[in-house]
């Protein structure tokens, strides 16, 4: 009978026992959760600053430095599909004051859209990136801003009166980051917007529909030749870019014929002719046009006793 009870009681000394340890392991349980919680964000927290301090793009672009060049010198992929989605108006303003390509008047390239802006208003970064080029060029962009993007894009924002960011500084889409200005060769206040893809220039307004302030599709797939095509999420091309560009191509090229046309007709010497009135003679006529009988003659096919009619049409150069 004792030895029962002793066996009892050591069976109950071990439950509660186990007991307590099992309260303890509980009361512990929300601590090592809580400790796993801050483990994983400590992790994120590391992976977000590994992310950050890579340069956008790093697949693409050999290096990052912090000095203007359209030159990489890597080999263009033949095709490579550029995210557009994330897009914010680099301005609040929808005017397209000039837009890319020759210019006649100046004999050279324009490789942006300008926007029309006025002095202090507030520039945003196109998409979400990294700042590469803070920079001042009097014979050009002005005060500068170049950033580089993750998919794949670098634009540029030029003759700035300010700029708000620094060289290597992470930004957001629509943060700002300069004041519009007239800095640089420019003769009015506007934002100069640049779009690139490893140095090779793209017209902004394939990307972007200033006018409705967001982009044309989901996606640019530009390839190495300098064509594109536009194209949606669910991979259905969005517009026929190349039969556009071949639409433009050759309402281009009507415009270029029509003005060597007028160019030509300016440059061919015009036929002068004067009209006969009454009393005038060839030696008048010859006389009044600094020019000989002769010569009239020989114009006119006609000879130096020819008699002359009033109203008759005769060519004096």
């Amino acid at each position: 009978m004792i030895v029962k009870k002793f066996i009892f009681t050591m069976f109950m000394a071990c439950v509660a026992t186990s007991g307590v340890a099992q309260d303890k392991l509980a009361s512990m349980a929300p601590v090592d959760k809580k400790m796993r919680a801050i483990d994983s964000l400590s992790i994120v927290r590391l992976l977000q600053h590994e992310e950050a301090a890579q340069p956008p793009a790093s697949a693409l672009y050999p290096e990052w430095n912090n000095v203007y060049t359209t030159h990489y010198g890597v080999q263009m992929p033949e095709e490579y599909k550029i995210d557009l989605r994330g897009f914010h108006m680099p301005t609040d303003t929808r005017l397209v004051t000039s837009h890319y390509g020759y210019r006649k008047a100046f004999h050279r390239n324009h490789y942006g859209t300008d926007i029309k802006v006025y002095i202090g208003d507030t520039i945003r970064a196109a998409f979400t990136g990294k700042i590469r080029v803070v920079a001042f060029e009097g014979k050009g962009y002005g005060r500068y801003v170049i950033i580089r993007h993750a998919n794949g894009l670098e634009t540029l924002y030029g003759h700035l009166s300010k700029q708000l960011v620094k060289e290597d500084q992470v930004v957001k889409a629509g943060e700002p980051i300069g004041l519009g200005g007239v800095t640089g060769r420019t003769t009015g206040s506007h934002l100069h917007f640049e779009t690139r893809f490893l140095g090779k220039f793209i017209d902004p307004e394939r990307l972007f529909n200033f006018e409705m302030q967001d982009v044309k599709a989901d996606y640019y797939v530009y390839r190495s030749n300098g064509s594109g095509s536009l194209m949606n999420a669910n991979g259905v091309l969005a517009a026929n870019e190349n039969e556009e560009n071949a639409a433009e191509d050759k309402a281009e090229e009507s415009r270029n014929f029509q003005q060597q046309m007028i160019a030509t007709q300016k440059a061919k010497p015009r036929t002068a002719i004067h009209k006969v009135k009454s009393g005038e003679t060839l030696s008048s006529i010859a006389k009044k046009y600094k020019t000989s009988v002769k010569e009239l003659c020989r114009l006119n096919g006609i000879k130096q006793t020819s008699t002359l009619s009033v109203g008759q049409i005769l060519k004096h150069s």
